[in-house]
């Protein structure tokens, strides 16, 4: 299997942060082979409009279940809480929420891939903090690739998403400034 191109994007909260994705999303996306949303979409029509790209999977995130004025996000084969995916011979598990390690001291990485995921995994897609990031988490590689519509929670600016590039057994990735498109 050649080079696999997997788009990253999470907590993109349609309609509450604008009535769709900006365009730089679909830009910075272009070309890849699968995306991967790890929650928070609010709406099921995000998954549709990024299946113009490739196909999708999300995983569900807590702002995609009813309450607080929102209808849920309802039942789709395409959304479970957790993914996991055997890709160019490494699992990728897809959660919508995943502690750093640092914010939670009274454990350790190990309990926390195991706790999210049920085994050992190679990477790590998550999202919920709105805070891109890239990281080694037990062996793992994390990629949080923030959110394109509320970066940092702040509305009225464009944020990021992140481009994971599987190859020879290995895994890379990189974060997107929506911005600079």
């Amino acid at each position: 299997m050649g080079k696999v191109r997997i788009g990253l994007i999470s907590d993109t909260h349609i309609p509450e942060a604008g009535p769709e994705l900006p365009q730089q999303v679909y830009r910075a996306l272009r070309g890849v082979d699968l995306v991967l949303h790890a929650g928070d979409l609010h709406v099921l029509d995000v998954l549709d409009w990024l299946e113009r790209l490739a196909p999708v999977l999300a995983a569900r995130g807590n702002g995609d279940h009813p309450g607080g004025g929102r209808p849920g996000v309802p039942e789709d084969a395409r959304i479970r809480p957790v993914h996991l995916l055997e890709i160019g011979g490494l699992t990728i598990g897809l959660v919508h929420a995943f502690p750093l390690p640092e914010d939670t001291p009274w454990t350790t990485p190990a309990n926390l891939v195991q706790q999210a995921f049920g085994r050992r995994v190679d990477v790590i897609v998550c999202g919920d903090t709105h805070m891109e990031c890239i990281a080694q988490v037990d062996g793992a590689l994390l990629v949080n690739p923030g959110s394109p519509t509320l970066p940092h929670h702040l509305d009225g600016r464009l944020g990021h998403v992140a481009v994971l590039e599987i190859a020879n057994g290995r895994a890379e990735a990189r974060i997107i400034e929506l911005a600079r498109l």
